[in-house]
C-alpha cells in the first residue's frame, strides 16, 4: 500500500465532494471512510484510477450517510444521482481547498490544523503530536474549523496571501513528534506552486528551502542552539540552497516583489557567504529596507536593526533599535511586545563593549524566551559574560 500516494490524493478527492455539494465535515468523514476501504481492498485489487476510485467510494459513503440522517432529508433531495464511475477530470480542486482552509473566519491555529488535516492528509493524532497537545484538544479544534467552513462556497477567488501565511505558520512550527512540520510545509508549498503561477508562492518555497538547508547545523550534539555566525557551513544542504536560489531568481525576474521574495533574498545572501565575516550586510540592509516598505512589520524592523549593527556598527544598530521602540513601546513592567527584542539589544550592547548591560539583558531575554532551547542559549550567554566580568 502506497501511503504517500493516498495522502497526495486526499485533497483532490475531498475538494471534488465539496464542489458537488457536500458540506466540508461530511465530505471529510466520507473521504476517511474511503481511505479505510482503500487500505482493505487495494493490496489485492489495485484500481487503474486511484483518484476516481476514491471519489466514487467517498461519494457513495456521503450519499449513504445523507440518506440515513433524517435531519438532512432536504439536503438529500438536492443531491444529484451518483455519477458513473470513471476517470476524474483534472481541475484546480486542491487549490480551492487551500483557500477554503485559509478562510479569514478561522483563527491562524485552526487554519493551520485544518490545512494539515485536509490538504496534508495527516491524522488528528499526528497533528496533535506535532503541536504537543492532547489528541482530544486537536480534534475539537479541527471540528470547530470544519463547522466554520462548512457553509462557505468555493465560487469566489481565494486570497493567496492568506494561504501563504498559513503555510509559513506551518513551516515556522519546525518539527516535533513523528511529523516534521517544516518538511510538511515544503511539501505543501511545492504542491501549491505546481497549482498556481504566482511569484510570491515561488518566493515562499525558495525561502523555506533556503532556511531548511541550514537545519542540520542549527543545533549541537547536545541539542543546544548554534547561532548562524557559528554554524558549520559545511553541514548546510547545498542542493536545497541551489534549488532555492534558482526558484528565487525566477520569481524576482517577474518584477512583482513581495515580502516572501525579499525574505528569500536575504536568506540567499546568508547562504552565499562562505564564512560569516564575508556576509554582504550592506545588501542585506537594503533588502530589509524593501521589507519595511512592503510590510512595516516590527519584527522586520528588529531584524533590520541587527543587520544595520553588522553593516554600520553596533551603535548604528542600537539607534535603529531605538526607532523600533518609538514605533512600538513596550508595556510598562512587562515584556517588550516585539518578540526577541531584548535578545537583540543584549547582542548589540555586547558588541558595543558593554558586557554588564548585555549580561543583564541576556538574562531578561531568557525569561521571555518562547522555548526551552532558546532560553538555555540566552542563559548561557548571560553566564558567559558574568564569568568574564568576574575575572
Amino acid at each position: 500500500m502506497d501511503e504517500a500516494l493516498l495522502r497526495s490524493l486526499i485533497p483532490g478527492v475531498l475538494a471534488v465532494l465539496v464542489r458537488r455539494g457536500a458540506d466540508f465535515a461530511a465530505a471529510e468523514d466520507a473521504v476517511q471512510d474511503a481511505l479505510v476501504e482503500a487500505v482493505r481492498v487495494w493490496p489485492a485489487d489495485p484500481p487503474r484510477d486511484p483518484k476516481g476510485w476514491l471519489v466514487t467510494v467517498a461519494w457513495r459513503r456521503f450519499l449513504d450517510a445523507t440518506r440515513a440522517d433524517a435531519a438532512r432529508r432536504r439536503r438529500e433531495d438536492r443531491v444529484d444521482e451518483e455519477p458513473v464511475p470513471g476517470p476524474v477530470p483534472t481541475s484546480d480542486d486542491t487549490l480551492r481547498l487551500y483557500f477554503l482552509c485559509a478562510h479569514p473566519s478561522l483563527t491562524p491555529a485552526s487554519a493551520v490544523a485544518l490545512t494539515l488535516r485536509a490538504v496534508g492528509g495527516l491524522t488528528t493524532r499526528q497533528i496533535a503530536r506535532a503541536y504537543l497537545v492532547p489528541e482530544a484538544t486537536m480534534a475539537q479544534r479541527i471540528s470547530r474549523a470544519k463547522r466554520t467552513v462548512s457553509g462557505v462556497r468555493l465560487d469566489r477567488p481565494g486570497d493567496v496571501a492568506t494561504v501563504l501565511r498559513v503555510l509559513y505558520l506551518v513551516f515556522n512550527e519546525g518539527y516535533s513528534g513523528d511529523i516534521d512540520l517544516a518538511a510538511e510545509a515544503i511539501r505543501l508549498t511545492r504542491q501549491l506552486a505546481a497549482a498556481i503561477d504566482h511569484p510570491e508562492v515561488a518566493g515562499l518555497l525558495a525561502l523555506m528551502l533556503l532556511h531548511h538547508a541550514r537545519r542540520a547545523a542549527r543545533t549541537a550534539a547536545d541539542g543546544s542552539l548554534v547561532p548562524l555566525a557559528e554554524q558549520d557551513r559545511g553541514r548546510w544542504d547545498t542542493a536545497a540552497i541551489a534549488e532555492g536560489v534558482a526558484i528565487l531568481q525566477g520569481a524576482l525576474a517577474r518584477d512583482r516583489l513581495g515580502e516572501y521574495q525579499a525574505q528569500a533574498a536575504i536568506a540567499a545572501l546568508h547562504a552565499d557567504a562562505p564564512a560569516a565575516e564575508e556576509t554582504d550586510w550592506v545588501q542585506i540592509v537594503e533588502w530589509y529596507d524593501e521589507l519595511v516598505r512592503l510590510t512595516d512589520s516590527p519584527v522586520v524592523r528588529l531584524n533590520r536593526a541587527v543587520a544595520v549593527g553588522e553593516a554600520d556598527g553596533p551603535r548604528a544598530g542600537l539607534a535603529a533599535l531605538a526607532e523600533l521602540d518609538d514605533a512600538a513601546p513596550g508595556a510598562a513592567g512587562g515584556a517588550h511586545p516585539v518578540p526577541r527584542r531584548t535578545a537583540v539589544a543584549a547582542y548589540l550592547h555586547e558588541r558595543d563593549g558593554d558586557p554588564a548591560t548585555a549580561a543583564r539583558l541576556y538574562a531578561e531575554a531568557a525569561r521571555e524566551a518562547p522555548n526551552l532551547a532558546e532560553r538555555d542559549h540566552l542563559t548561557r550567554q548571560a553566564a558567559r559574560l558574568n564569568s568574564l566580568r568576574g575575572r
